[in-house]
């Protein structure tokens, strides 16, 4: 008859994952903290340098979206459409529509008077004269007041920052056993930082504020708070498997470091989803497609990183100052 022994584990092997020692996460929490700065630093100065551009969704304005053929000379085009119309220009862009062989130029005009239809139809007059080789013709036009456009910027706004709250509370109730409320504010922190890395993306690249940004903004909050309640989960489990008097730094490690392989993996996946959906955006010549993808590809690496590097450091951080009184509480 074999006899049943029970072999005691060891605090040491315990801070094993996979037979290795767990990533040392927070002893690299400076590395952490001083790239998302460095990040979010260069993000400020191009934001002083190049502004914020709205789109005339949300600042008011019109859009003309012009198809032509052919080569243009794209200063020329731009000093044409500053000399024709008595508005501010905000941005021009360019674009191609591979399967129908013809590029595209969208120019969006600022203002709180929308650019009339006939003035409209005087521009695309004075394009088509000055360049008669490329076919200009007027694709689309849209028009929004301003007050409408301020008045959708607001809700939007509006929408993130109820997002945010109902998910701080959220991770405040279900993880009450390892401080919940400090634990859902530092989810939330990780949620700003993700906000500022996609928005500093937009100002970076001169692209404009827009609906496809709110969106991008609400999916990246739901993905990356995912990532965190699934790295908190894992601190509850372990803080029960190593005793309430382990370090909690060493149970944030060996938590991070046994979900590190299923959130990477899981963030890949979704990654390739998306770049296929850019990829095809491009070649369908899919703009508002295109504005979704791109910003949401760097809002999932984002959110991957920030759930571990980011969010559990201050978590840990914040259990391990002077005078906590709840560090060893069962």
């Amino acid at each position: 008859m074999a006899n049943n022994q029970f072999t005691k584990v060891s605090y040491e092997d315990k801070l094993l994952v996979r037979g290795k020692p767990a990533k040392n996460f927070i002893g690299k929490k400076k590395i952490f903290f001083g790239l998302s700065i460095a990040i979010i630093a260069i993000g400020i100065i191009c934001n002083i340098i190049f502004g914020t551009t709205l789109d005339i969704q949300f600042s008011g304005g019109t859009m003309l979206k012009y198809k032509y053929s052919g080569e243009i000379d794209q200063s020329a085009v731009e000093s044409l459409f500053q000399k024709e119309t008595p508005d501010n220009i905000v941005t021009f862009s360019y674009s191609q529509d591979f399967v129908n062989h013809t590029n595209m130029i969208s120019v969006q005009f600022s203002g709180t008077n929308t650019i009339k239809t006939e003035l409209q139809a005087d521009i695309t007059k004075a394009v088509q004269k000055a360049f008669p080789k490329n076919d200009f013709v007027l694709e689309t036009s849209t028009s929004v007041d301003s007050t409408m456009g301020f008045s959708f910027l607001l809700k939007c706004l509006f929408a993130v920052a109820i997002a945010g709250a109902l998910m701080v509370l959220y991770v405040t109730l279900r993880f009450k056993k390892i401080g919940g409320l400090s634990a859902g504010v530092f989810g939330l922190v990780a949620l700003f930082h993700d906000l500022a890395i996609i928005y500093f993306f937009y100002v970076i690249f001169r692209m404009p504020i827009d609906s496809s940004f709110m969106a991008v903004a609400l999916m990246i909050l739901g993905y990356s708070l995912n990532d965190t309640v699934v790295v908190y989960d894992r601190v509850r489990e372990e803080r029960r498997n190593l005793g309430y008097k382990a370090d909690i730094a060493d149970v944030f490690n060996v938590s991070a470091s046994k979900v590190m392989r299923r959130t990477i993996v899981t963030s890949i996946t979704t990654i390739a989803a998306v770049v296929i959906v850019f990829i095809f955006s491009i070649v369908f010549n899919l703009d508002s497609v295109r504005a979704f993808a791109l910003p949401m590809i760097i809002g999932l690496v984002s959110g991957c990183y920030s759930s571990l590097c980011i969010a559990g450091p201050l978590w840990v951080m914040w259990q391990k100052r002077p005078g906590n009184k709840n560090k060893k509480k069962k």
